[in-house]
Formats: structure tokens, C-alpha cells, sequence
């Protein structure tokens, strides 16, 4: 039986000049049931990123607790601040609340309808207009499979192209049907709302006339990798820690010349090397039967740790995908955009390689945490084990 997953993601856009998005997200994972919020203040800048951080909070708080959702409204109006201008509190949002199985609901509140990709194709949700304090908000049950995609986003994308290449905006079916020729089955959450987002930019030419979010919530199957760098401190143990690291259904990568030579040798198999050099500045990539991805230690992870800060960047608008073949990007391809859990197996040893270089273990220490702190940030299951 498969074991899926939960994971999301999002893009946004800030309106052209401002420096804040008046939009704003939040997700959380808690007792196997993920909540996910978009939240879009009124107006642009400041005071609409403060309502939307506001109301977002509240409501992913509140609603990941289980909190009825006429409950967490009513402590959103009283909690926002009143506009002096336009005399209103007023944020729009979409809530997404689904347990491990895919089973929960949308609510949705003043933001463009959310998009349903299921079995290759956009659709619409059964909508229910429910009225909340006398606001009407929409209520979908949903059922997600393996695969299947739910994108809310604010009203920037609907607006996109407006008076420039666009006479209307971009309607609604368009967006379906430029998500039906591009979404593909491997990408991740955040990749599917960087296709829409890039898209979105794209029709306001760089320019964008209103803040523009679109957050990903994939249903998919997980993926578990293992990695291992650097040797043990007591070199007794080799033995044992590339035993665990071995075991499970799980892809292998060892990162490190000296962790690469430990396996092999307890594998029974060599290294071997690529002659190529897809980017001059990392060193190639290695080859042992029995191990997925073998790549340099140090460099490589310095660079895949800029990789990942600027992939897990909200305001980046880089393709979500590493086409490249150095020892970096294939890592940052499967724990960024393939891996859904990532166990480090983390040897504190002297690596004699590195004698009379500046590199120490408290370097790769620094590397590996700050990795798992930017995975953890964006929904990975992440454990450590040092060695």
C-alpha cells in the first residue's frame, strides 16, 4: 500500500513599487492534519500585509485546532485593525484543512474560486454558499487522491494583464486550461504555484498591477532519502552507521570522498568518478553500485544550501526545477522537489582529507543544520542522526 503525503506550497508577487505583499500564507502540520491559509489584506503595502498576516495567523491557529470556522471568523473581525480611511477591517481567505488521507474541507471567503487538478485535469469543487456573521463563504468537502493538486490563490492572478496585454484580465478558464498543458505529474506544490505565478508576472511584465499569490497543496506519494556525510568519530563503527544508513526503502546519497570510500567498502564495490563537468565550480559527481547519487562534500553542499535558499524564497520566481547534472542541482532536485522525508546521517570525524584546508567539522555541522532548517520550513520531515 502506498504512503502518501501531504505538502504545499506558494508564490507571490508584490505590487510593483511595494516592498510588502499585501498577501499572506501560512500552513501547518499538526496531529496528521494539514492546515493551509491565504490570506489578502486590503489594499497593498503595510496595512494590507498586516491584515492578511493577522488574519491568516488567527485562522490557521484556530482551524488547525479544530475550531468551528464561524468561531475563527468572529475572532478575526474583532482582532483586525479598522481601517481609518475606508473605516472596514477587511481580508479576504481561503483555508484548506485536510487529514493524512486527503479527507477535509475548503472555505473560501472574497478570493478567485480555487482550482481542482485532479486526474490531469483542472476542475471546479462542489461549492456551498454558507452564510457566517453575515458573510457568505463557500464550503467544499474534499477528497484528494494520489496526485491531485488544490491551488488557491488572490484576486492578482485574475487580474493579470489587465490593460496591458489583457483588454479583462485573465479569466478563469484560460488559467485552467494553461494549468492542463503545463502541470506535470512529477512537480512538486511549489513548483505547480510557481507555474501559475511566473505566468501571472509574465502577463504584467514584470510590473505587477496588484499582489499576486498562489498557494499548492498536493496529495502524492512519499519519498524517503537518505543522507550521509563524513565519518564516524570512532572509525570502529564505520561498520554500523553505514548499516543504518543502508537500511529501508529509502534512495541512498553519500556526499564526501572519505564517507563515499566507507561505503563502498562495506558494499564490497569501488568508486568510480565522472570525467565530466557539467559546472566548473563543483566537483563531479561519483558512481557505487547500490547508491543512487554519490557527490563531492563540502562544496557541493555549500552550494545545494543556495540552491535551497533561494528555491524556498516566496518572492523567487526561478524555474522550481534543476535540469542541470552537477553533483548540486541533481541533490537539490531530489530533496527539494522529490523527497518528502530526509534522513542525515552526520559523521563528526576528522576527515583527513581537509587537513591543511580551511574546512572543519564544525563547518559541516553548520551546513547540515541550516539544510535541514530551510527543509523543515517548507513541510520535509527531517531528522538528524550524528555519528
Amino acid at each position: 500500500m502506498k504512503e502518501l503525503f501531504i505538502e504545499y506550497g506558494y508564490v507571490s508577487l508584490n505590487k510593483y513599487g511595494e516592498e510588502l505583499c499585501g498577501d499572506n500564507v501560512e500552513g501547518v502540520t499538526v496531529d496528521g492534519y494539514t492546515t493551509l491559509v491565504l490570506a489578502d489584506g486590503l489594499g497593498s503595502g503595510v496595512k494590507a500585509n498586516i491584515l492578511s498576516t493577522l488574519s491568516s495567523k488567527i485562522l490557521c491557529t484556530m482551524v488547525s485546532n479544530n475550531i468551528p470556522i464561524e468561531d475563527c471568523i468572529e475572532t478575526m473581525i474583532q482582532t483586525l485593525p479598522v481601517c481609518k480611511v475606508r473605516g472596514v477591517a477587511y481580508s479576504t481567505f481561503s483555508v484548506i484543512h485536510v487529514d493524512s488521507a486527503g479527507h477535509g474541507y475548503l472555505f473560501e471567503f472574497d478570493n478567485p474560486q480555487a482550482i481542482y487538478y485532479h486526474d490531469g485535469h483542472c476542475i471546479d469543487f462542489d461549492r456551498k454558499p454558507l452564510d457566517v456573521l453575515g458573510k457568505k463563504v463557500y464550503h467544499s468537502e474534499l477528497s484528494l487522491c494520489d496526485g491531485d493538486v488544490v491551488m488557491v490563490m488572490s484576486d492578482g492572478t485574475i487580474h493579470a494583464g489587465i490593460g496591458r496585454v489583457l483588454n479583462f484580465g485573465w479569466d478563469r478558464r484560460e488559467i485552467m486550461e494553461h494549468l492542463d498543458r503545463n502541470i506535470r505529474s512529477e512537480m512538486s506544490a511549489r513548483c505547480v504555484a510557481w507555474l501559475l505565478a511566473a505566468a501571472c508576472n509574465d502577463l504584467y511584465m514584470d510590473k505587477p498591477g496588484d499582489d499576486t499569490t498562489v498557494a499548492a497543496l498536493k496529495m502524492r506519494e512519499a519519498l524517503h532519502v537518505n543522507l550521509m556525510v563524513g565519518p564516524p568519530v570512532n572509525k570502529e563503527n564505520d561498520d554500523y552507521y553505514v548499516g543504518k544508513f543502508m537500511e529501508g526503502d529509502s534512495r541512498k546519497v553519500v556526499c564526501g570522498g572519505t564517507s563515499s570510500q566507507i561505503v563502498a567498502r562495506y558494499l564490497g564495490k569501488k568508486v568510480t568518478t565522472s570525467l565530466d563537468f557539467p559546472d566548473k565550480d563543483i566537483p563531479p559527481i561519483g558512481h557505487i553500485d547500490g547508491i543512487d547519487l554519490t557527490t563531492e562534500g563540502v562544496i557541493t553542499l555549500r552550494r545545494l544550501l543556495e540552491l535551497t535558499e533561494k528555491y524556498i524564497s516566496p518572492n523567487d520566481l526561478t524555474p522550481k526545477m534543476f535540469t542541470k547534472q552537477d553533483g548540486a542541482s541533481l541533490l537539490a532536485e531530489m530533496l527539494l522537489e522529490e523527497a518528502t522525508h530526509i534522513t542525515f546521517f552526520v559523521g563528526q570525524g576528522v576527515n583527513k582529507a581537509h587537513e591543511g584546508l580551511p574546512i572543519d567539522t564544525t563547518l559541516k555541522l553548520k551546513l547540515i543544520e541550516r539544510l535541514a532548517s530551510s527543509l523543515k520550513s517548507i513541510g520535509k520531515v527531517v531528522e538528524i542522526h550524528y555519528a
